[in-house]
């Protein structure tokens, strides 16, 4: 029966990415963003329980890329294409219309028929990278590319930014279609790159060995104090910063 414990939280993730997916249809993005994170929770989990258990399996290898598919693979593709979507779906008082309202209308607007759609770019790029990942036995220690998960919470946190804090320049930005495409194409870009990332997986809990993970987690705990939700596009520029600055001294040791 143990055995099956990080199988069964693996498919507390999936659910969670199922019921996500309901509500980013229905435009709900607050909502969805909230049932992602507790997605998120239980990837971390499951896989901490494999290693805690010594039931690590091929199958739930496989269980978890599924899952992950879905919260960190359709459902932010889904949120980008609302949120693209939505520079055309208001009304005369500016009130963004939900999607079941879409009139045909809409599609006399060339550029909507294809824009939104570039939103599920994310999902293609995070199906390649989830892909890699399984075949890739250089990824225990640490990531090539940016996790699906960290991709997923980099987009999520632009709707939370928008619904939950003031900043009238930040929000005129993450509302620009040009900002979000780029977005889009950089995010399914990060996510297959080449680039070393550290992993937050601690073989013990001494500060030696652990600096740059222990840097990180307090940095992005202050930031989260102090800018909430806007703190999360800065986290994870942060921790790209970091793993490139690690990964350059981590050479030179060698060297030396």
């Amino acid at each position: 029966m143990k055995k099956q414990i990080p199988n069964l939280i693996t498919l507390l993730n999936l659910l969670c990415g199922c019921i996500a997916v309901v509500f980013a249809a229905s435009n709900q993005l607050h909502i969805a963003a909230a049932f992602v994170f507790l997605g998120i929770l239980f990837d971390f989990f499951d896989g901490f329980a494999a290693r805690m258990l010594d039931v690590k399996s091929e199958l739930g290898l496989q269980l978890d890329s599924l899952a992950d598919m879905v919260t960190s693979g359709v459902v932010p593709g889904l949120v980008m294409f609302q949120m693209l979507s939505s520079l055309y779906l208001e009304d005369n008082t500016g009130i963004t219309i939900n999607l079941e309202t879409i009139s045909l209308k809409l599609w006399e607007q060339e550029d909507f028929r294809v824009l939104p759609f570039l939103g599920f770019l994310i999902t293609l790029g995070s199906g390649y990278r989830l892909a890699k990942f399984n075949i890739d036995e250089n990824q225990t220690s640490s990531f090539i590319g940016l996790p699906t998960p960290a991709n997923t919470i980099l987009i999520l946190s632009l709707p939370l930014i928008l619904k939950y804090q003031e900043f009238d320049q930040i929000n005129m930005i993450i509302q620009n279609k040009w900002f979000l495409i780029g977005l889009t194409i950089l995010s399914a870009i990060l996510m297959n790159a080449n680039i070393a990332l550290f992993a937050l997986k601690f073989k013990n809990f001494s500060f030696k060995g652990n600096e740059i993970r222990y840097i990180f987690l307090i940095s992005s705990i202050v930031l989260l104090v102090f800018l909430k939700f806007l703190a999360i596009p800065i986290i994870i520029l942060l921790y790209i910063s970091l793993s490139v600055l690690n990964k350059n001294i981590g050479n030179k040791r060698k060297e030396a």
